[in-house]
């Protein structure tokens, strides 16, 4: 079953990214908070309502408190993510946030000692490739179409340390999370159960809300809702059906899931040619069946 999971979570990720595509308002400072408010709201509502009310799941606050560090390292780098892209060129970022699945594997290799088949190694191979060579074509048709248009942009926001600081942090902290997973849920006696980690990460994710919500009343005195909140709540719908099935992915085989699920930005890319008209080349599509192949193979395996 963890395949099926694991397919599940990646289209509800890559299809919450053309939400967020939609929901991306440049004039407003304020919209990496609007989004977490977002996000921690519905996450919340579904840990109160389907653990809460339908499954009986017993909340726990030490459990909030035991799954803080897994809970903090993936909200951490989804913040660095909002910010940081105000900061730098998404060309640049994404060649190198888009390895934290890689981290990930590589670190349930060498810490927690999980193993690959020779195929399935193969397959995650051709993923990671899959996902490193779309990101470096983008990056070179960005950098096509400004010069085309003539526009300059600045080297700070190219080759600067804090260009690829943020990256960086966000593939190891996004990384370090999902280990943080295979380390809670993987294996014959896991610490938690999907439930249970799932419900701690959503109530936490709630308090992020609010804490968002105070800020932008009371501190910045804006307004909660804007334009952006309508496609907002669809990011943030789609972002919680995958949490929901990512957790029973993970719990089965991290190692291999790991970078599969990363594969979800090749997902976005795709639908945003379908739905969004969004053009694509050849090389482009040729990513793209390297990390279906990929993915086709685990599935057979």
């Amino acid at each position: 079953m963890w395949f099926l999971f694991a397919i599940l979570t990646i289209l509800a990720w890559s299809g919450a990214d053309l939400f967020y595509k939609k929901g991306a308002d440049p004039a407003d400072p304020y919209s990496h908070w609007r989004t977490v408010m977002m996000v921690g709201l519905v996450m919340g509502l579904h840990a109160i309502i389907y653990y809460g009310i339908i499954c009986k799941e017993p909340f726990s606050l030490m459990n909030m408190v035991r799954y803080l560090p897994v809970s903090a390292m993936y909200i951490l780098s989804m913040t660095l993510g909002y910010v940081g892209l105000r900061y730098i060129d998404l060309s640049v970022c994404s060649p190198i946030s888009n390895s934290s699945g890689a981290v990930a594997a590589l670190l349930c290799f060498l810490v927690l000692g999980q193993r690959m088949s020779i195929l399935q190694f193969g397959a995650v191979a051709a993923i990671c490739a899959g996902i490193l060579g779309l990101s470096i074509i983008e990056k070179k048709n960005a950098d096509r179409e400004r010069a085309e248009a003539g526009e300059i942009v600045d080297k700070k926001y190219s080759v600067s340390a804090v260009a690829i600081l943020f990256p960086i942090l966000y593939c190891i902290i996004d990384g370090l999370g999902t280990f943080g997973d295979a380390f809670y849920l993987d294996g014959d006696n896991p610490i938690f159960t999907e439930n249970q980690a799932n419900m701690a990460y959503e109530m936490t994710f709630l308090l992020m809300a609010v804490f968002a919500m105070v800020y932008l009343v009371f501190v910045r005195r804006q307004k909660l809702f804007s334009a952006s909140t309508k496609p907002l709540t669809g990011a943030a719908l789609l972002e919680t059906a995958g949490q929901f099935v990512y957790v029973y992915a993970m719990s089965s085989n991290a190692i291999v899931v790991a970078p599969m699920i990363a594969s979800f930005s090749i997902f976005s890319v795709l639908w945003s040619r379908i739905f969004l008209k969004e053009k694509l080349t050849g090389s482009q599509y040729a990513m793209i069946v390297l990390v279906l192949l990929g993915i086709g193979i685990l599935g057979i395996e």
